[in-house]
């Protein structure tokens, strides 16, 4: 069973999910005690489609993917979430049933996860928590559809940059392991095709990719190449820590 922390847990300056990061201090230390550190392992199924959520996670590194499964077993990624959210968040409603799958796609030591009851009740405090979860589903929201709209209109080239760029920024490095049967997976077209573009951006300069391990060389170029999208999201996302503005009366 995983280590529950203390009370005394670091301040927010040292915690690694931005979430929980950007909560006041006492909110932070009411919290700590029901917070269990969870090393996310590769391939791991946090939640599967029909499943009701036990536990809300929240991710210090690595990233995880949210999953559409279709019928055939054909599977597309339609939010990639790392240290700037969480995942569960349907956890609000008790009994309520996850309809996607999700999935750990890169591997961290960092990830703490929360009882569902615990989540409900701090929600339910309309506290400190309650406005940046808020924050973080309206923005998310957002991302998917944009998304899905970049998945209907946009190249697999700048599909394939923007996802680049979003995985560099979950990660917090240029440097990550990635596979083309994950890439096409997460793309919703055929590895051939993925092979093909991935080759471009090498020969451009852009990336190198080898043995399952991919580098970002030239992020401003690639930028150039991605669409809107990764622009757009990212502005969505950094808007999760920007307190609103007080409306006076």
């Amino acid at each position: 069973m995983a280590k529950r922390r203390s009370s005394g847990s670091p301040g927010p300056s040292t915690i690694a999910n931005r979430l929980l990061a950007s909560l006041p201090p006492d909110e932070y230390r009411r919290l700590a005690p029901h917070l269990e550190p969870y090393p996310l392992v590769l391939k791991q199924v946090l939640y599967k489609p029909g499943e009701a959520v036990d536990f809300v996670y929240f991710p210090g590194g690595g990233f995880i993917s949210v999953v559409t499964v279709l019928a055939n077993g054909d599977m597309v990624e339609v939010a990639t979430i790392g240290n700037e959210g969480m995942v569960g968040g349907s956890a609000i409603a008790a009994g309520y049933r996850e309809p996607t799958l999700t999935m750990v796609q890169m591997a961290s030591e960092k990830c703490d996860r929360l009882p569902a009851a615990t989540f409900r009740r701090e929600i339910e405090r309309h506290g400190a928590l309650y406005e940046v979860v808020s924050r973080f589903s309206h923005a998310l929201t957002g991302v998917v559809m944009q998304s899905t709209a970049c998945n209907a209109t946009h190249s697999v080239e700048q599909r394939l940059a923007r996802w680049l760029l979003t995985a560099r920024d979950r990660v917090g490095a240029d440097h990550f392991p990635l596979t083309q049967e994950f890439l096409a997976m997460m793309l919703g077209a055929a590895r051939p095709t993925v092979t093909i573009v991935a080759g471009i951006l090498q020969r451009a300069g852009l990336i190198t990719y080898r043995r399952g391990q991919i580098s970002i060389l030239k992020g401003g170029p690639l930028e150039a190449v991605s669409c809107e999208c990764y622009q757009v999201t990212t502005a969505l996302l950094a808007n999760v820590w920007r307190r609103p503005a007080r409306v006076r009366a």
